[in-house]
């Protein structure tokens, strides 16, 4: 069962299971696709690469009557310094979970032409991004609160650049390690290309999927912390048209406080 609120501009809803919140947080995202399509005559869509998001990117990969050669699937984030075949890239974890499984009308990788260097990449990528809005994000929350590679020491609600490099902070490199992208903290790339703040922020429309008991502590800051970059997923609550999706373990440092629920 379903259960939601608001906190400030952002609609929160509370899955009793991972399962359920992977199922509606999907579901909503294919309807945004079908809406961006209806009204737009496409969609651009940029998509988070984690662990944290195969329940919502399988609903979405068996979702019907979305018509996929009319959405445009951009690439969130990407490690420096890993090599192009490495199964830890998220570039692999979106082929494998999406992008190879649906017939895009186009896709977008960060690190798609091999040999560039990061100011290339930056460069390239950052055309991509200026060539139309974005009108959907699939994302998540890291347990630093950092959304995208945003972590808080490198968050910028102001940023004016569209994507960048960033030094990753130990607390996001511990996560890839809890996450299975690497057997220990020092084998953990330090050094990442992100969207920036601004860049998700403008979007159209957020669908933002946190399971789990590890975003627990990340959940109850992005709802009860101060708006500022010391928990960068704070930015949702002032995205009109941001939803966090939370299941019953991720959801568990907030249950006991007072909510005005919707139903």
């Amino acid at each position: 069962m379903i259960r939601s609120f608001r906190k400030d501009c952002l609609l929160v809803k509370v899955a009793s299971t991972r399962a359920e919140l992977g199922a509606v947080a999907g579901a909503d995202a294919a309807d945004a696709f079908r809406a961006s399509i209806f009204v737009n005559g496409s969609a651009r869509v940029i998509f988070a690469a984690a662990p944290s998001q195969n329940e919502t990117l399988a609903t979405l990969v068996a979702a019907r009557n979305v018509d996929w050669s009319k959405v445009d699937a951009l690439h969130m984030d990407e490690y420096v310094g890993l090599p192009i075949g490495s199964r830890a890239r998220f570039s692999y974890y979106l082929k494998t979970h999406c992008f190879d499984l649906l017939p895009f009308r186009s896709i977008y990788y960060i690190d798609e032409e091999r040999g560039l260097d990061v100011d290339a990449m930056l460069a390239r990528y950052d055309q991509i991004l200026a060539e139309a809005p974005i009108n959907v994000v699939c994302m998540g929350i890291g347990e630093n609160g950092h959304v995208a590679f945003n972590d808080p020491p490198v968050a910028d609600f102001n940023d004016p650049k569209r994507i960048k490099a960033v030094q990753l902070d130990d607390v996001c490199r511990r996560q890839q390690v809890h996450d299975g992208c690497f057997p220990d903290f020092d084998s953990t790339p330090t050094t990442a290309l992100t969207l920036t703040v601004p860049t998700l922020a403008k979007a159209g429309r957020q669908i933002c999927a946190v399971p789990g008991k590890l975003k627990a502590s990340a959940v109850r800051a992005t709802l009860t912390a101060p708006i500022s970059e010391a928990c960068p997923a704070t930015i949702l609550r002032r995205l009109p048209f941001a939803t966090l999706y939370v299941d019953a373990d991720s959801f568990s440092q907030c249950a006991d406080l007072d909510w005005d629920w919707l139903d």
